[in-house]
């Protein structure tokens, strides 16, 4: 018989005469002689009788040349990172510490099958037995690739010669690994769609094997084996691959839009290819005018074309159609949300449907669809982000496939899902502040539960900044004017903290204006006051003046007594800033008797506060501590701890003036640890410089660095004016700081 591979059911036994029966035995490739006397060479089985079938299946002949079935190379733009990761996975694999299988995912024209050929080809002569190639077909319109194809195709490549090909899948995989048992070949699986695909095709010991795929196909990385994520390329690298798309010198003589091309592009190499490959062929076309084609975001991915073969979008429509409904429902409705990332809350205030319907499925689970799809990138814990081409795909799909009316239901609940959540984050930090209404769209909004912790509260609106301000253009431009001015006000307690001077300007300039579109008065006052005193950090005195000055008179015309006793704390502020100190006086003192008979006791300690700050910009240490100790009891008992800080500061500062130091430094301290604990960056910053102010009056000058330094730290964070003149007072004390 000539060399096989036998297979089959019920091998018999031979009896021999007058010896015992032989189980069959098999032999390896010596030459063995035969009933006839003659020698067969190769593989060769030797049975006795046979009950059953047996099949004989062709192995290859000593002469087959290694399969070299790799597609032309393609040039990949700083991947260094990458191929060096995969030569370390070679290097391990064929030492047999590692695995021998790495999937390679990401986005639709990210470049992966490139990154795999390049490097392939780039290790030929370490793989002498050759190499394999086979497309998947994960996005072919007549449905992915068998593994049984495969596997028939890998076999006839290795030498089987087609009528040996046994017609069993499962036997074409038993052959299929035998074949590369012991052997040194490389094999690449591209646009794979699932892990069991994929399984049935990985070649057997040290055998090499690269996969590609749009989806992660965690199962694989589950089997053990490598698994890496492709993203897309940074400016440099864009504008690299696109200067050797082109192969001219329009990029040296363009470098600012060859970058703004490569901006546009989004790093994604498929459209930069794109692009350079239209550019190329318009030999005398300046890249601004493609700059200029591609500035229009309706029609950008329309002009990411070329020959119909090669498309952004119909890159990205596969991906999409290979979602489950669900999923790609929410991939649709995430073209809403008007910030760069994202949290679940947000995803799940977007896909939940009208009030009453049954939720569409887990979101955590249609968020793990999205990025197994590589349509959505983890930014963090829980947080993720669309791909700017990514973004207006799904932008176009949400136009053509959602309703107008499902499209303003979904962005108010998501703008419902900002607000709550903000307002949630407002109570916990500012209770006081919250006495205006909230008013929502139908359903209950997708809200943050902070569990009362002040920590989370402020974390959430600073990591939401972005998108709270986003939040705020949207809701005016979609026509829910309350929404954005209720918004400016909820994120009151991060602008008082954080002092995001350009934020809070914008945020109340918009909220006004959204205000006075609904004719709310008692909100425009909010706005003036609230961004009245967002111009009085940042020196606008004059201007936050006539905004104080605006509200004032708008709560007398309605009547609101209380409303306009708390104007006189404004205004008193605007004219402190001023240095009139005197009228800054009157309107504190009007304050602090006018604000608790209309019912506001808060408000008249805060007026004491500014009270004490007014002494002690005159030099008075002993009205300050008076007024200071009044502020604090009062805030204090308000249950105001922030600001009962505050005038622990005044109160530390008033002490140390009047010689009190043990005093002083005890109240320093309680404000200190206060202010950490809230998270007031600034406040705490003017607490620390107080205690610097006091080691230095005790001659303790290094104390009096540390603590200026670390103040300097906080000052420096928030980008406030007050880090100056401390850095120059820290600047002349000399030496470096000494520890805490």
């Amino acid at each position: 018989m000539t060399g096989g591979v036998m297979t089959g059911r019920g091998l018999g036994r031979h009896h021999g005469e007058g010896s015992e029966a032989e189980d069959a035995r098999s032999t390896g490739n010596a030459g063995v002689r035969n009933d006839l006397g003659g020698t067969v060479h190769g593989p060769s089985v030797q049975v006795g009788a046979v009950h059953g079938d047996i099949r004989l299946l062709g192995a290859p002949s000593g002469s087959t040349s290694p399969p070299r079935q790799l597609p032309p190379v393609s040039r990949v733009a700083n991947r260094e990172s990458e191929l060096r990761a995969l030569d370390r996975f070679r290097e391990r694999a064929i030492r047999g510490e590692g695995p021998t299988a790495v999937t390679i995912s990401g986005l639709g024209g990210v470049g992966k099958t490139a990154l795999a050929l390049h490097w392939l080809h780039g290790i030929r002569s370490t793989v002498p037995d050759g190499q394999l190639f086979a497309g998947l077909g994960a996005q072919s319109p007549d449905g992915p690739a068998h593994p049984g194809t495969v596997l028939g195709m890998f076999l006839r490549a290795l030498g089987v010669p087609a009528e040996g090909v046994p017609a069993e899948t499962e036997e074409r995989l038993g052959l299929y690994r035998s074949l590369t048992a012991g052997r040194r070949l490389a094999v690449l699986l591209d646009d794979a769609v699932s892990a069991a695909q994929v399984r049935p095709l990985l070649p057997s010991g040290t055998c090499l094997a690269v996969v590609t795929s749009r989806w992660r196909l965690p199962g694989l990385s589950v089997d053990g084996c490598l698994s890496m994520g492709l993203d897309p390329l940074g400016a440099d690298a864009a504008v690299e691959l696109l200067a050797s798309t082109l192969g001219d010198g329009r990029v040296r003589d363009e470098p600012a839009e060859a970058r703004a091309l490569a901006g546009l592009c989004a790093g994604l190499p498929l459209a930069v290819r794109v692009v350079g490959a239209r550019l190329a062929a318009r030999p005398g076309r300046p890249l601004r005018a493609m700059v200029r084609a591609l500035s229009d975001e309706h029609s950008r991915l329309d002009a990411m074309t070329i020959e119909d073969d090669h498309s952004v979008r119909a890159a990205l429509d596969l991906s999409h159609r290979a979602l489950t409904g669900p999923a790609a429902r929410l991939y649709r409705l995430l073209a809403l949300h008007p910030g760069a990332d994202f949290g679940v809350n947000a995803a799940r205030a977007l896909s939940a449907g009208p009030p009453g319907e049954a939720p569409a499925g887990d979101i955590l689970d249609l968020l793990d669809q999205l990025l197994d799809a590589n349509l959505l990138f983890g930014t963090g814990e829980e947080r993720y982000r669309l791909h700017d081409l990514v973004r207006l795909h799904a932008r176009g799909l949400l136009e053509t496939e959602h309703e107008p009316e499902d499209r303003e239901r979904a962005l108010r609940r998501l703008l419902d899902h900002y607000l709550a959540s903000a307002t949630a984050a407002e109570c916990v930090l500012d209770p006081h502040h919250r006495s205006l209404p909230r008013t929502y769209g139908p359903g209950q909004p997708v809200a943050e539960d902070f569990h009362g912790d002040p920590r989370a509260a402020l974390d959430w609106l600073e990591r939401e900044h972005g998108n709270l301000m986003a939040a705020i253009g949207l809701a005016r431009k979609a026509d829910v004017p309350a929404v954005a001015w209720q918004l400016a006000d909820a994120m009151w307690p991060l602008f008082t903290r954080r002092k995001h001077y350009e934020s809070w300007r914008a945020a109340h300039r918009e909220g006004l204006a959204a205000a006075r579109t609904c004719g709310d008065r008692a909100a425009q006052c909010r706005m003036l006051t609230s961004g009245g005193l967002g111009e009085l950090d940042t020196g606008g005195h004059a201007r936050a003046l006539e905004m104080f000055n605006e509200a004032a008179r708008l709560f007398r015309e309605s009547g609101d007594a209380l409303g306009h006793a708390r104007t006189l704390n404004y205004r008193g502020l605007a004219c402190l800033g001023l240095g009139r100190l005197d009228e800054a006086a009157g309107f504190f003192r009007r304050a602090a008797e006018e604000c608790p008979r209309h019912g506001d006791r808060r408000a008249g300690g805060l007026a004491s506060l500014n009270l004490a700050d007014t002494s002690l910009r005159r030099g008075d240490s002993e009205p300050a501590v008076t007024h200071a100790s009044r502020a604090h009891e009062v805030l204090a008992e308000e249950g105001d701890p922030y600001n009962a800080a505050r005038a622990g500061i005044l109160l530390g500062r008033a002490l140390t003036g009047l010689g009190r130091a043990e005093e002083a430094g005890e109240r320093l301290r309680r404000a200190v640890a206060a202010l950490r604990e809230s998270q007031a960056g600034y406040e705490l910053a003017r607490a620390l410089e107080a205690l610097g102010e006091l080691a230095e009056h005790l001659g303790q000058n290094g104390t009096a660095r540390s603590r200026y330094a670390e103040a300097l730290e906080h000052y420096d964070r928030l980008a406030v004016p007050a880090a100056g003149a401390l850095r120059a007072r820290l600047g002349r004390l000399g030496g470096p700081p000494s520890g805490p």
